[in-house]
């Protein structure tokens, strides 16, 4: 029988799993806060190398620059543990480190390198995941869940979320009907997950699928609501109110589910949402003002491209061209045939960020020529298929207000062909008929 020291020890470290467990079981489901659970666990013994590596990767995940110093702890503790330590938990400590010295290229390297040699090391498929979005890997979105899915079954512990991430690599690569096929598998087996319901609502928005959206989002609310993408799917329910001719629908959306956004990603949505109904000439208040001022109290220093553009966004509209000219100065200047930058997006949002301020200023003509420069690169916004569509609209709206009726009516097609049960479209190509015919 073992010392009643050792028995107590062995009691505690696996309390300490089991609470990680569950940490990754909200990490996979955006349901709760893991960081907080893992402090807590690293609180209770600050040995544990497994609460260390895991602090460590939702930090890289959740792409935190806020928690920096947890994270240079969580590796000096894996790295500080020696010889006692698997190869694995060093490999993760060795990946998080890339991440914080800026190299997310190596982290992200390092932990797709794990997952092929662990595949059921979900934990690193979940970072490497995260890390193919924010660098532009969209192929390696499918491609790297594809490539672990042999190892793993419906027994196993977390396999939904793994569907659910192959679901969204597929949606993101065009791959509509296997991706909704797929998420829904994810639902059998979680029929509450909202990053499966995350996966069909972009479905549906790239489909034009708008009214079964909407349908398809209230009846799955109480699965999403108070949940980590409840303000993203609330955007995703905006964009199909949007689709549907509704406009006053979306703002009211807004009103009720975006206003009140805090962080940078649910901040991003809320710019959005009121750029694409400044686009359809709605007026939406002083609810530019607020927003503004929420961008103004974040430190934009080493955030990503894409939530600089989208606080210039902000700030244009809401008048405010001597700030937003401040921050795209201190941006680095990239070539726009450049594919070798840290983000897709650094080449991106310095000639974007002057388009969108020559837009809010009524200059169309220079929204054209700045948008004409990156049209090519639109894709490479920093987000979805989805979210950079804004990219596209606003050129297609610049280049109607300028008179360019040619190049508005060549995009306009190019919208149609691409979802031609939008009422959005059908609206805004009748909107360019008319004119024609003036």
């Amino acid at each position: 029988m073992a010392p009643h020291g050792d028995s107590a020890t062995a009691n505690a470290h696996a309390d300490a799993f089991a609470r990680c467990e569950r940490a990754i079981e909200l990490m996979l489901t955006s349901r709760g806060n893991p960081l907080s659970e893992v402090d807590r666990v690293l609180a209770d013994d600050p040995t544990f190398v497994f609460g260390h590596l895991l602090r460590a990767a939702l930090i890289v995940r959740a792409d935190d620059d806020a928690a920096r110093s947890k994270l240079v702890a969580s590796v000096a503790a894996t790295e500080a543990a020696g010889r006692g330590t698997d190869e694995s938990a060093r490999r993760h400590a060795s990946a998080a480190r890339a991440w914080l010295e800026g190299n997310q290229a190596l982290a992200l390297q390092r932990y797709g390198a794990l997952a092929i040699e662990r595949p059921r090391d979900i934990v690193a498929l979940a970072v490497a995941h995260a890390l193919d979005f924010r660098l532009g890997q969209r192929p390696m979105l499918r491609d790297r869940v594809a490539h672990v899915l042999p190892a793993w079954d419906s027994t196993a512990p977390g396999y939904a979320s793994v569907l659910a991430m192959y679901a969204f690599g597929l949606e993101e690569n065009g791959q509509y009907r296997r991706a909704e096929k797929i998420a829904r598998r994810a639902l059998t087996l979680d029929p509450r997950h909202p990053g499966a319901i995350h996966v069909i609502a972009h479905v549906m928005e790239m489909q034009g699928r708008d009214r079964e959206g909407l349908e398809f989002l209230a009846a799955t609310e109480p699965s999403w609501r108070d949940t980590g993408v409840s303000t993203h799917l609330a955007w995703h329910r905006a964009l199909f109110h949007l689709d549907a001719g509704d406009p006053k629908a979306a703002l009211a959306v807004y009103d009720a589910q975006i206003a009140n956004a805090q962080d940078m990603s649910e901040l991003a949505d809320a710019s959005a949402l009121l750029w694409r109904l400044q686009l359809l000439n709605i007026r939406v208040g002083e609810r530019w003002d607020e927003l503004a001022d929420k961008w103004q109290t974040r430190t934009l220093i080493r955030a990503r491209p894409f939530y600089v553009g989208h606080a210039v966004m902000a700030l244009a509209a809401a008048g405010r061209a001597v700030a937003a000219q401040r921050i795209l100065a201190a941006l680095p200047q990239f070539e726009t045939n450049n594919t070798s930058l840290p983000y897709p997006e650094d080449a991106l949002v310095a000639p974007l960020g002057q388009a969108l301020l020559a837009f809010a200023d009524g200059n169309y003509t220079r929204s054209v020529a700045w948008l004409t420069r990156v049209r090519h690169i639109a894709h490479r916004c920093g987000g979805s298929l989805a979210q950079c569509d804004f990219i596209h609209l606003t050129f297609a709206e610049a280049a109607f207000r300028a008179r360019q009726a040619k190049l508005a009516a060549a995009l306009m097609a190019e919208r149609t062909a691409r979802k031609p049960t939008s009422e959005l479209n059908r609206v805004l190509r009748q909107r360019l008929e008319i004119n024609a015919a003036r």
